[in-house]
């Protein structure tokens, strides 16, 4: 093969791998970069309806709920059968009641997920230094790749002990 192409295919192989977006458009990806709108994102509003009288409408409240606003959790609630009020509760059901006194029997941080988001972004941020590269990757999984888990490494060791496992895939045997 000439020089000039081999030089052409390994620009075009460069460029199709440039463009093929890989793992780089996951779930861990949460920056819409793109400057457009997201399109699942909108939500057009409810139809306004005349009320039987007005003095029947509730009094405005400035920060709070329109009756035209879209509520598309309690809309799906409401379709499957359950109760779109229980969505409104922030306290958690009595049935995990047990569960939570558990899990905060030494205390909980109100702002813990603040915390661990401004720890999670330094971590990122210190595992990037060096993992520049000129195709987009997925930083997220560049920066947690040495804490990853080989299940099928685990299931194969577990196998080996002589435990069942029968909720795994068979064996290629």
């Amino acid at each position: 093969m000439k020089l000039p192409q081999a030089a052409l295919m390994i620009g075009l192989v460069g460029t199709l791998a440039a463009c093929s977006g890989g793992e780089g458009r996951t779930l861990h990806q949460l920056r819409n970069n793109r400057g457009t709108p997201e399109e699942f994102a909108i939500v057009p509003n409810k139809p306004l309806v005349r009320p039987e009288t007005y003095g029947s409408l509730p009094a405005p409240t400035p920060g709070g709920a329109n009756r035209t606003d879209q509520t598309p959790r309690a809309d799906v609630v409401a379709a499957l059968g359950g109760n779109p009020a229980a969505l409104a509760s922030s306290a958690a059901p009595a049935s995990d009641m047990a569960l939570l006194s558990r899990a905060t029997r030494y205390g909980a941080d109100p702002a813990i997920r603040t915390q661990l988001a401004t720890e999670d972004a330094a971590f990122r941020r210190r595992k990037s230094i060096f993992n520049w590269k000129l195709v987009p990757d997925n930083e997220y999984n560049r920066a947690y790749r040495n804490q990853s888990l080989d299940s099928q490494g685990a299931l194969d060791a577990w196998r080996r002990t002589g435990v069942r496992t029968p909720s795994a895939p068979p064996t290629g045997e």
